[in-house]
């Protein structure tokens, strides 16, 4: 590969490497309107349509009509939309749509597939969903009395003095099997936008986020009266609910038919009539370890119930949302516990995508669980001690700064042997924006964006791979400059022009994204410890291990400028090609985590600074690098020979 081609494979990974940030970032102008008035449909058409067919028969031709319009007009926005890649489905989902509502299917189909092409719709263009404070239920109520009540009645019943003489008639809000439909998101939507050819009109321009947020939780608990007394210890007595509806974005989109199937409609309702009228109840959410076992049962159910899917979602989410925050914590206390853990979850998705009977499911999970429980009674008897949080800071920067410090020391002597200083500012100028760029992301996890655990191990996966490749072939050619003599030849021809623009590219870009995905580990790890409430024990860890890392780096520079330039070579070649084998399977690993790739237990000791997990996966591909690693070596051999 030449070196201009390095460089764009260096962009191209960097841009794979945000995709799941960038991802995560809201649409905006004309596509974010577009987004909001589709879902809106959607959502309108799962709820209205039982009112148009039933069993298979037309009972209202104008409602029917509309349901087809609807659909199609879904359709053809997601196709007017910026093509992404779920694209695809998005259109496949929206073309099964408009068949089931042709063939006229039951409503529990048709709302089904509304929903789920809502909501798979919000996941391919995000757009703010729930509000950015917990709404205020007196101003909501203040509102409906002063803009509602005229046309829906004082208590929602849709009586109004006004709305007796409107065509069609408004909402009843209190009727339980319309409103188990609509979430708080829903009502918001049509508070802000109205409803076309209704009486109902949006309040965007008369009303403020805020106000339109808190109309829209108000008018959500009218159906609900009974979660006044009843809903908080509906609530506290639910792990189930506490896994699911962890912040006020999941609670903006909960529908009671949402969880009917898991707690019954009775508790359900009384769940989200209660957390819509005390929206600041999340925060007693689960979290944690808590949090991943509540979801790894909610996966085990689900399963039983043959929804594999949502099995294997529930099953993700319970690794990601769950133990994933928690590995600072855990790597800290027991690494071996977390492996275990990590490994255990990986091999539990495959069971679900390998469609494993219920009971081997369940079976695995019971033992899965077995070891969270070992896991939360070790991070709560060590909770918040000082040395606990000093010797993790320490041992996480010193374990991924290492790999970090490999790279750079050997590029730092290379320039050094070949007597090219001119080119050492660029490795330099690579580790260092490296750590302004871990700053800045840090900044951006704390303050303004949440990074998902999806998107960490991807960005973690994805770099790693990428810097893999190219330690691939940097040690496979300075093994060819190792042998025969041909370093000489290689330094004599170099010391005789200054070093080109695209060959100090290079070495910018492989400096940089070798210690960024380093740096965006750490700031991920010490973000979790900086929680424990130790900050100055965290920073004197911080302290120590960089101090640590400085000593090495010292001790194998000066180690470097004596040994013949041949020696040198070799040791370096070997130095990258073993960090090339590492750095494989800490990608595959992370992806794995990140459920892009399956999870097959293989029969091998955990050994993570070697890269080595027991996955068959991760195994493989580090064989297939260090097969091609020994091919490299082989030939460079029989070349030299023939020479």
């Amino acid at each position: 590969m030449t070196l201009i081609g390095v460089w764009y494979a260096c962009l191209l990974a960097l841009g794979l490497a945000v995709v799941p940030a960038r991802a995560q970032s809201p649409a905006t102008g004309d596509t974010a309107a577009t987004v909001a008035q589709t879902w809106q449909m959607l959502d309108y058409l799962a709820t209205d349509y039982a009112g148009a067919v039933h069993d298979g028969a037309i009972t209202s031709a104008s409602e029917y009509n509309e349901m087809r319009e609807f659909a199609g007009q879904a359709r053809e926005h997601i196709r007017s939309l910026p093509p992404s890649s779920t694209t695809p489905t998005l259109l496949r989902d929206a073309d099964a749509l408009v068949a089931s509502i042709d063939a006229k299917s039951s409503s529990e189909r048709v709302a089904q597939q509304a929903h789920a092409l809502a909501d798979g719709l919000l996941q391919a263009y995000p757009v703010p969903t729930a509000p950015s404070r917990a709404p205020d239920l007196a101003r909501g109520a203040e509102l409906y009395q002063s803009q509602c009540a005229a046309c829906h009645g004082a208590g929602g019943h849709g009586d109004g003095p006004i709305g007796r003489t409107l065509s069609p008639r408004p909402i009843d809000f209190t009727d339980p099997t319309r409103a188990d439909q609509r979430s708080a998101l829903s009502l918001y939507e049509v508070i802000t936008q109205g409803v076309a050819g209704t009486p109902m009109a949006g309040f965007a321009s008369s009303l403020s986020s805020d106000d339109r947020w808190a109309l829209a939780y108000y008018v959500g608990t009218l159906a609900y009266p009974q979660a006044a007394e009843q809903g908080e210890r509906a609530w506290q007595g639910s792990d189930a609910a506490r896994s699911d509806i962890t912040s006020l974005n999941e609670l903006s989109r909960a529908r009671v038919n949402q969880f009917a199937t898991t707690l019954g409609a009775d508790q359900a309702r009384l769940i989200i009539g209660y957390l819509r009228a005390h929206p600041t109840a999340v925060h007693q959410a689960l979290s944690g370890i808590a949090l991943a076992r509540a979801r790894l049962a909610a996966s085990v159910a689900s399963y039983r119930h043959g929804d594999a899917e949502d099995a294997r979602q529930y099953a993700l989410s319970a690794y990601l949302d769950g133990v994933e925050p928690m590995e600072a914590r855990l790597n800290a206390r027991n690494v071996a516990l977390r492996a275990q853990i990590e490994t255990g979850m990986g091999a539990y998705r495959t069971l679900l995508s390998d469609r494993a009977t219920a009971e081997e499911v369940a079976a695995h999970a019971a033992a899965i669980d077995g070891l969270l429980v070992q896991a939360d009674h070790l991070l709560t008897e060590t909770a918040n001690s000082p040395l606990t949080v000093f010797l993790g800071a320490l041992t996480i920067l010193v374990r991924e700064g290492l790999e970090a410090l490999l790279v750079v020391v050997a590029l730092l002597a290379f320039l050094r042997k070949a007597e090219r200083h001119d080119a050492v500012r660029y490795v330099h100028a690579g580790w260092l924006l490296a750590l302004l760029a871990g700053a800045i992301t840090w900044a951006l996890a704390s303050y303004a964006i949440t990074i998902s655990g999806a998107s960490r191990e991807l960005t973690e996966g994805l770099s790693s791979l990428f810097a893999a490749a190219v330690l691939l072939g940097v040690g496979l050619w300075m093994h060819q400059k190792s042998i025969g003599g041909r370093w000489q030849a290689y330094l004599k021809a170099k010391m005789a022009t200054a070093l080109d623009r695209r060959s100090a590219w290079f070495v910018f870009a492989l400096t940089f994204i070798s210690v960024y995905r380093e740096v965006f580990e750490t700031i991920l790890f010490y973000a979790a410890l900086w929680s424990e409430g130790q900050g100055a024990w965290l920073l004197a860890g911080i302290a120590t291990g960089a101090l640590v890392l400085g000593l090495i780096a010292w001790v194998l520079l000066r180690t470097s400028r004596r040994l013949p330039l041949g020696v040198f070579f070799s040791a370096s070649s070997a130095l990258i090609a073993v960090l090339a084998v590492v750095l494989t399977g800490k990608g595959v690993a992370a992806l794995q985590e990140a459920g892009w790739t399956a999870v097959s237990i293989a029969p091998v000791p955990s050994v993570e600074w070697l890269g080595i997990y027991p996955t068959w996966q991760s195994l493989l591909a580090q064989l297939a690098v260090a097969a091609m690693l020994a091919i490299g070596f082989t030939v460079n051999r029989w070349r030299a020979r023939s020479a």
